[in-house]
C-alpha cells in the first residue's frame, strides 16, 4: 500500500501534467508553484522544479530554455487527456452530490457514480496533507425551517419522469393528493423538476387543465410513459416559472403588505429584507414596514410563525386571513386534554 508521501507525490504531479498547457509559452514552475497550493498542495517552487524534470523523462515535455523565465507546455501534437480528478473537482463533487441526486436521470447518475466514489476517496487519501482535500468537513448548508425527514420516492416512478422529461414525451400516472387523499388518473406532459427542501416536485401540465401545476414526486403511485409528445406552453420558461414564485405554492399576485414589527424583527429584517424595496420606519416601539411581495401560502406561513412579532395592517384580506388561523389554533389549544 503506498504511504502519504507516495500518494501525496502522485497526486501532486498528476495535477502538474492537468495543469500544463499544449502550447507555448507554457507555464513557469513559479506558476505551477502558485496554482498547486490554490488547489491544495503543499509544496514548494523546488519540489515543482524536480518533478517537472522526472516527469519530463517520462511524458513528451519541452521546456521554452531560449529565454527566461523558463515555460513547462506538452509538445506540440502530445497533449494527453489524463483520468482522474483534481483536488478541487473531488471536493466540487462531494459538495453538490447529495442535492443533485434527485434531480439527475438515473442513467447519467449511474456515469457519476464512479466520480463520486473516486472523489470520496482522493478526498480521503490526501485529507492528512491537504487543508482542501479537509474543507469538505468545515463547511455544511441547513435548511432553514425545520429539518423534516425527506419522503421516500419510488426510483422507477422518478427514472420515468426524468425519462418524460428528456424525451418531452408525455406519462399516464395515478397521483394522490395532498388533501383529498384521493387517487386521481392524469396525462402528464412534463415541463421541469425541481427540489424544494425535502420534497422534489414535477413541474406539468395536465390534460384536465389549461394551468401549469406542481405534482410531488413521491405521491405518484403509478407512471407509465407514452410515446406521445408532450403539450408545452410556448411561452413556459422553468427559470420564470420558480421566480414567479409559484413554489411558494402562490399565484404570482404581487401585494403592498404594510405592518408593524417589534425591535427584534426589525433587526432582522434589516439584515435580510422581504424584497428588493422593502422599507423600515423606526417607531419608539418597533418598526412600520413596507414591502411590495408575493401573495402565497409560503409567505402566510412565515407570518404566522412569527405571530407574537408583528401585526399585520395591509391588505386587509391577509390580515383577516391570519385572525382566523390564529383563532382556530387557539380553539384547538383550548380544548381541554
Amino acid at each position: 500500500m503506498p504511504t502519504h508521501s507516495t500518494r501525496t507525490t502522485i497526486s501532486r504531479q498528476w495535477e502538474i501534467l492537468k495543469l500544463l498547457p499544449n502550447r507555448a509559452p507554457g507555464l513557469t514552475a513559479a506558476e505551477l508553484h502558485q496554482q498547486l497550493e490554490e488547489a491544495g498542495h503543499r509544496t514548494t517552487k523546488r519540489t515543482v522544479e524536480r518533478d517537472l524534470n522526472e516527469l519530463s523523462s517520462v511524458f513528451p515535455l519541452h521546456c521554452n530554455d531560449k529565454g527566461t523565465p523558463y515555460g513547462w507546455y506538452w509538445q506540440p501534437g502530445r497533449s494527453i487527456d489524463l483520468p482522474g480528478i483534481t483536488v478541487g473537482e473531488a471536493l466540487t463533487l462531494r459538495l453538490v452530490e447529495d442535492s443533485i441526486r434527485p434531480l439527475v436521470p438515473g442513467l447519467m447518475l449511474k456515469s457519476l457514480e464512479p466520480r463520486f466514489n473516486q472523489a470520496r476517496q482522493k478526498l480521503t487519501a490526501l485529507g492528512e496533507e491537504s487543508a482542501s482535500a479537509r474543507w469538505v468537513d468545515k463547511v455544511a448548508s441547513v435548511q432553514p425551517a425545520l429539518n423534516l425527514i425527506a419522503p421516500e420516492i419510488n426510483a422507477e416512478h422518478l427514472d420515468q419522469l426524468h425519462r418524460a422529461l428528456l424525451e418531452d414525451l408525455q406519462l399516464h400516472c395515478q397521483y394522490r393528493s395532498a388533501n383529498k387523499n384521493r387517487v386521481h388518473e392524469l396525462t402528464l406532459s412534463p415541463l421541469g423538476l425541481v427540489q424544494r427542501g425535502q420534497i422534489t416536485y414535477l413541474v406539468a401540465c395536465a390534460e384536465v387543465f389549461d394551468d401549469v401545476r406542481l405534482y410531488a414526486a413521491h405521491r405518484f403511485e403509478a407512471v407509465t410513459l407514452i410515446s406521445q409528445p408532450g403539450r408545452r406552453p410556448a411561452d413556459f420558461k422553468l427559470s420564470d416559472y420558480v421566480r414567479s414564485g409559484a413554489m411558494q405554492f402562490g399565484e404570482g399576485q404581487m401585494i403592498q403588505l404594510r405592518a408593524w414589527v417589534d425591535p427584534t424583527l426589525a433587526k432582522r429584517l434589516r439584515e435580510t429584507p422581504l424584497s428588493e424595496d422593502m422599507k423600515l420606519i423606526d417607531q419608539p416601539d418597533g418598526a412600520l414596514l413596507t414591502a411590495t411581495i408575493n401573495n402565497s401560502w409560503e409567505l402566510k406561513w412565515w407570518l404566522l410563525s412569527q405571530a407574537g412579532a408583528i401585526r399585520i395592517d395591509e391588505p386587509k384580506t391577509l390580515r383577516q386571513a391570519l385572525i382566523d388561523s390564529q383563532r382556530q389554533s387557539l380553539a384547538l389549544h383550548d380544548t381541554t386534554i
